[in-house]
Formats: structure tokens, C-alpha cells, sequence
């Protein structure tokens, strides 16, 4: 049996705090009840104080963080402390109702800070919960209480990551370009050539010169022109290269139907993207270590960092190729990747066996040795001899397919264990070219690296043994072999279709449709109590 040998003193204080959270949260105990052991946290003299106005604000901009006032009932939160002012001060019961309806409010608002109002478990994202324990909301509010400061208990709420802060800065920046006039009109339909699709190539007359370039200055993307030029060329070509990098599209100052439906997505549609990710930031654990490795999907990037005096200090970066947007995507989870694999075997997953190797081998049988495959039955012993049999016994799950270390294997020459249940890992590949292309979801659902030289030298930093050279010796030894991690690296595959980068926004599609889900997921949430009484909305 465990004993509990903390000291007493700890588990009493422990124990007061729960129950000035129950007592903070309780309804009211009747018309006209209040107990004697109950203070008062905001209101001085049954008038509410300084304290009670910052809460009230800081409900009414919930905005800012991508979240909606109406779920801590600001208004109604605002309207009270009004009355509240007037003569006749309010009694004991309302006192202490209004009381405690302030500090339901903020701890609700400093809980869907921490948190997010969505359990990304319930929309496939297999992140793993925060522990309980890191954020005591009762105890945040407390020290902010007694600093005065309620806004030290919002920061703390909220994700430690420079990233949120600047995410916050430009949804208020898209905010201000709601009503801009520059997206009253649609942009008209590109020129049309004879043959071929329609689009606006440096050069050519366009009569939505003067809409884009409106456009474009209100983003950011083009400084003011004395006057829009008869034809697109020179910094309107600049600045719709610059909004391409921004939107991942092909930079090539083209103007085809993909850029142009870039341009014409409206600020509020951006502002919508941007409070989505602010969500997503809240429960996406990309502090989880000291290193870590994360992967964004819609951008095809990994980045692996390091937290040095509490600053994200990116070491590594590069593209990577992803699962197949339509039937092979790559789930999205955090594990620790704990083993390299060099010269790897590529064990075929039954799935693409029966899909595709085994129909192509029946087809074109050349196709076996030109690959490097064999077989390998339950026990381990492995067949180089393609047989009608042995295809059938793969379909049975009596074989396996493999292939063999070498410079056809679709693993490359090495592969980045993290153990997970859906058995999807890093890896290099032969198919190179495919890095160069702009929306890179081609894989069946592991990840694929440009640079894995460069991200095994960031892995193995604990074990300087491990030179670069001799890294590269053991990627081309053709013989496999598995290094055990000496210090396990956290991995993150997450899925954040806006960012901020270089001080600029950047959006990527949404190309698994998570967003979508996100939103649906918002707006399927259970109704929330209201937290003002009826008696106290009058």
C-alpha cells in the first residue's frame, strides 16, 4: 500500500485551495443567503473594484486570443458591475453572487487559454494530455490577485511560444482589413490566350491592375505606388512573388487560378485560419523537451529546435514529403524517437503489398530482383525466388515482402524510429526530384527528408561519437544496423495551416481538411452555463 508522507503542511494547503476553488465555484446557497465564511474577492464594500474592471476587460477581449467573449459572459459581466456602481449598493446575496461569477468567469477564461475548448483526441489528433498538475488555475488567479496584475495570470495561461504572440498580432492586423474597400469587388477574370488557361503573365494589360495592387498594399505585400502601372510588371510582379511565398504556391510571378484564388480569399476567411491555429497552439504540445523535432504537414517543413534560456533556437530545417492527402495521410501525434536504422530494410506494409506490389510482380516478375525484394515467412527465413505460391501466401499474411538495403530501397539509407501506433517514421528516399515540387503529399503516409545527414547530426549531438562522417559510412555500409538513442528525441507531427515567419504571415491549404474539422468541432460544443444569474442580468 502507498503512504501518502508528504507534509502536512502541504496537503492542508493543498486541501485549502480545493476547497476555496468549490466554494468559489458553488452556486449561490438561496434567495437571499450568503455564508459567513465567504469573502469577497472583487468587490470592496459591496462596490466592485479596480480588479473587478481589469477581469471584465480582459473577458470582453477574449477576441484577441481567438476566443469568444459570449463564453464568460462578459457583457452581461459588464452590465452588472454597472449596476453594481449605482446607488443603492447591491445586498449580501447579490454582492457575493456577482462575486463569484467574476471568478467563474476568469477561471474558465484562463482554463480555455491553457487548454483549448476542444479535446483534439476527439478530432484524430493523438497528442498526449498535458498533465494536470502544470497549471493550477485557482492558484494563477490567486497570485494575480494579490500582484494586482490579472494580466500576468493571462500570460501564464497561454502558450509560452513567441509564435502565439504573433499570431495574435496579425489576426489583429486582418481584423482592421474586414471592411477594407479593396475586397468589396471580386478581382476580374485573368486573360484569357488562345490556347491554354487562363492567366496574367508580366507584360500584359489586366483591368484588376488597380484592385490587386489595393490589395496587396493593404497585406503588406507592395509598398504605395505613385500610380498603378498600364501593365503588370516590375513591383507588382515583386510583390505577387512575395504573396506567393507567403501562400506556398509556385513562386514565379504568374498569376493562374491557384494564385488568384489565393488573392481572393477575403481578411475574415485569414482572421478564421488565424484564431483556428491559436486553438491549435493551445493543445499542440511543442514544448515537450529541451530538443525536439516537429513536423508541419500543410507546409511540408520539419523543424528540430532547441530550448535554450527559454527561447525556441531553430537548428535544423527542411522540406519534407508527406502522406497522401487522399487515402494515405499522416496522422498526427507526438512520440519519442528513440532508434536510427542505417542501410534499412523496407518491410512492404500488407496494405500496399496487396494493393500494389503484388499486382505489379504479377504483371512484370522482372520486377522482384530489379527492386532488391524477398520474402520472409513468420519465423524469419527469407526466400529470394519469386514463385505464384509465394504471392499467394503474402495475400494469405503467411509472407511478408522486403526490401533490401541498397539504392532502390524506398527507405533511402536511413530511417528515424519513433515507436508509434501506426507505425509511420522518418526516412530518406531515392526519389530526390520530389523535394523540388510545391505541395509535396506523396508518401502512403511516413515522412520523407531532404537533409537526413543533417538530422541525424542534430539527433545523435549527445553522442559525439557519432561524426558526421562516420554517419555517413553507416548509411552506406549496406548492411542494416539500429542505434539505440542515448537521449530519446521528442517528435511532434502537427498540422498548423498559418504561421508567422520572417515577421510575415504565411497560410498553406488545408490539405487534409483539419481546419474544417477544427471549426465543425467549435461549433459542435455543448452550450456553456451561464455564468451571470438571471436575477443578476436585470
Amino acid at each position: 500500500m502507498r503512504h501518502d508522507v508528504r507534509p502536512a503542511g502541504v496537503a492542508l494547503k493543498r486541501l485549502v485551495r480545493l476547497l476555496l476553488a468549490a466554494l468559489l465555484l458553488a452556486p449561490a446557497l438561496g434567495p437571499g443567503l450568503v455564508s459567513a465564511a465567504e469573502t469577497l474577492r472583487w468587490l470592496e464594500d459591496g462596490r466592485p473594484g479596480a480588479l473587478a474592471q481589469q477581469a471584465v476587460d480582459l473577458l470582453a477581449a477574449a477576441a484577441s486570443h481567438g476566443l469568444e467573449p459570449r463564453d464568460y459572459d462578459a457583457a452581461a459581466l459588464q452590465q452588472a458591475l454597472a449596476r453594481a456602481r449605482q446607488d443603492p449598493p447591491p445586498d449580501a446575496a447579490a454582492a457575493a453572487r456577482l462575486d463569484r461569477a467574476l471568478t467563474a468567469a476568469m477561471l474558465r477564461y484562463l482554463g480555455d487559454l491553457h487548454e483549448g475548448r476542444v479535446d483534439p483526441r476527439r478530432i484524430d489528433h493523438d497528442f498526449k494530455a498535458r498533465p494536470r498538475e502544470a497549471f493550477d488555475a485557482v492558484r494563477v488567479l490567486d497570485d494575480a490577485l494579490r500582484e494586482r496584475r490579472l494580466d500576468t495570470a493571462v500570460q501564464r495561461a497561454a502558450p509560452p511560444l513567441p509564435l502565439y504572440g504573433q499570431l495574435r498580432e496579425v489576426l489583429a492586423h486582418y481584423r482592421t482589413l474586414a471592411d477594407h474597400p479593396a475586397w468589396r469587388r471580386p478581382l476580374p477574370a485573368l486573360p484569357r490566350p488562345a490556347r491554354g488557361a487562363a492567366k496574367l503573365e508580366p507584360g500584359q494589360a489586366w483591368d484588376g491592375l488597380a484592385l490587386l495592387a489595393e490589395r496587396l498594399v493593404a497585406l503588406g505585400d507592395l509598398p504605395p505606388l505613385p500610380a498603378v502601372p498600364e501593365r503588370y510588371e516590375g513591383a507588382l510582379v515583386q510583390a505577387v512573388e512575395a504573396f506567393q511565398q507567403r501562400h506556398g504556391l509556385a513562386v514565379d510571378g504568374v498569376i493562374g487560378a491557384a494564385t488568384l484564388a489565393q488573392l481572393q480569399v477575403p481578411p475574415a476567411a485569414r482572421g478564421r485560419q488565424l484564431e483556428l491555429m491559436l486553438e491549435r497552439l493551445r493543445w499542440t504540445p511543442l514544448l515537450a523537451g529541451p530538443r525536439m523535432i516537429v513536423i508541419n504537414i500543410p507546409e511540408f517543413v520539419l523543424r528540430a529546435y532547441e530550448v535554450q534560456d527559454g527561447r525556441i533556437e531553430v537548428q535544423r530545417e527542411m522540406k519534407v514529403i508527406v502522406g497522401k492527402a487522399y487515402g494515405t495521410r499522416t496522422p498526427l501525434f507526438d512520440e519519442d524517437m528513440r532508434f536510427i536504422e542505417f542501410s534499412p530494410y523496407w518491410n512492404v506494409p500488407p496494405s500496399i503489398a496487396r494493393a500494389e506490389t503484388v499486382p505489379k510482380l504479377r504483371r512484370d516478375p522482372s520486377y522482384f530482383d530489379r527492386e532488391g525484394f524477398e520474402f520472409v515467412d513468420r519465423n524469419g527465413r527469407v526466400s529470394t525466388v519469386l514463385t505464384p505460391q509465394a504471392l499467394d501466401a503474402v495475400l494469405a499474411g503467411q509472407l511478408r515482402i522486403r526490401q533490401r538495403p541498397g539504392e532502390r530501397n524506398a527507405l533511402g539509407d536511413i530511417k528515424f524510429v519513433f515507436p508509434n501506433h501506426a507505425n509511420i517514421y522518418l526516412h530518406h528516399t531515392p526519389s530526390v526530384q520530389l523535394f523540388e515540387r510545391q505541395r509535396r503529399d506523396f508518401s502512403h503516409g511516413c515522412i520523407r527528408v531532404e537533409q537526413p545527414v543533417a538530422l541525424a547530426t542534430f539527433v545523435l549531438k549527445p553522442m559525439p561519437e557519432w561524426t558526421e562522417e562516420r554517419i555517413r559510412q553507416a548509411m552506406a555500409a549496406g548492411r542494416s544496423s539500429t542505434l539505440r538513442l542515448a537521449q530519446p528525441v521528442p517528435v511532434v507531427i502537427a498540422y498548423g495551416t498559418a504561421l508567422v515567419k520572417g515577421g510575415r504571415p504565411h497560410f498553406f491549404d488545408d490539405i487534409y481538411g483539419l481546419d474544417r474539422v477544427l471549426e465543425a468541432a467549435l461549433r459542435r460544443r455543448a452550450p456553456r452555463p451561464p455564468i451571470v444569474e438571471a436575477a443578476d442580468r436585470r
